[in-house]
């Protein structure tokens, strides 16, 4: 996605870029930025996601510490024997999902910084696009900006409606869908653990 934007924006600036194929241009950097714009909605619902099962894991890892602590106290070596298992099933887990974490946040960084690079990027090619007539070249560009801005959510345009619930739409699709997938990875473990 941001290699499009970047080839988008190099054909932009390109001095022999004809004004109308400027506008394309320009129309297809907006719409990139849009999509990039939910997909670091993706990374940072993704983001919260792992750090939910983070969480969970921590809270698994103390269970089986706690009942091995218990288990050793009474003697119970079978039960300890088994927690002792667990136990470093979850450290491990817990391990992986701690490095995961921090390779989301990085890359969820990462991705912000190149959209806030392409957004600046975008304003500095769309304030040089050359438009019909001077003196509408600075109310046009001022449009554009604002258009700009609305789609992605940063700015008081009122026409922003129709894409901010088409990206909701597809967030609360995206949502259902995680929702689902979660239910039945979690129907599966309860009925590996019942042995069917």
């Amino acid at each position: 996605m941001f290699e499009s934007l970047r080839k988008s924006l190099d054909d932009l600036l390109s001095r022999s870029t004809p004004p109308e194929e400027r506008r394309q241009i320009v129309s297809r950097m907006r719409d990139t930025l849009v999509q990039a714009k939910v997909g670091l909605q993706d990374l940072r619902d993704a983001l919260a996601q792992s750090r939910k099962r983070l969480e969970t894991e921590r809270q698994e890892l103390d269970t089986v510490q706690r009942r091995k602590r218990l288990a050793e106290q009474i003697g119970d070596a079978e039960t300890v024997r088994i927690a002792v298992q667990y136990e470093q099933m979850h450290a491990e887990r817990l391990e992986v999902l701690t490095r995961k974490l921090e390779a989301q946040e990085s890359e969820l960084a990462l991705a912000e910084r190149d959209v806030t690079q392409m957004m600046a990027e975008l304003r500095a090619a769309a304030s040089g696009i050359p438009l019909a007539g001077e003196r509408g070249h600075a109310a046009a560009v001022n449009a554009a900006m604002e258009e700009i801005e609305s789609d992605l959510g940063g700015g008081p345009s009122g026409k922003r409606g129709s894409l901010r619930e088409e990206i909701d739409g597809l967030s609360r699709a995206r949502t259902r869908a995680d929702h689902e997938a979660d239910a039945t990875r979690k129907l599966e473990e309860l009925k590996r653990r019942m042995g069917k």
